[in-house]
């Protein structure tokens, strides 16, 4: 599910967006995707903590970038 979906689905609930990415300098190409959604009550009980890890379609590494190379 792309993250701006969820991210209104959850109405504004999310207390963290993570973003996996490669080892290295790489730029995030195509969509930003949630991969995992964890929910943690917190201890008072009236709330919710939700957690968003997210990650992009695909990743190019920036010396591409500069020397115009795709993958």
């Amino acid at each position: 599910m792309p993250e701006v979906q969820a991210r209104r689905h959850l109405r504004g609930r999310v207390a963290a967006l993570s973003v996996l990415a490669p080892v290295g300098s790489f730029a995030g190409k195509g969509a930003l995707r949630v991969l995992r959604v964890s929910f943690d009550e917190l201890k008072t009980g009236s709330e919710e903590n939700i957690t968003l890890v997210c990650g992009y379609e695909s990743y190019q590494a920036f010396d591409r970038l500069k020397t115009g190379a795709v993958s």
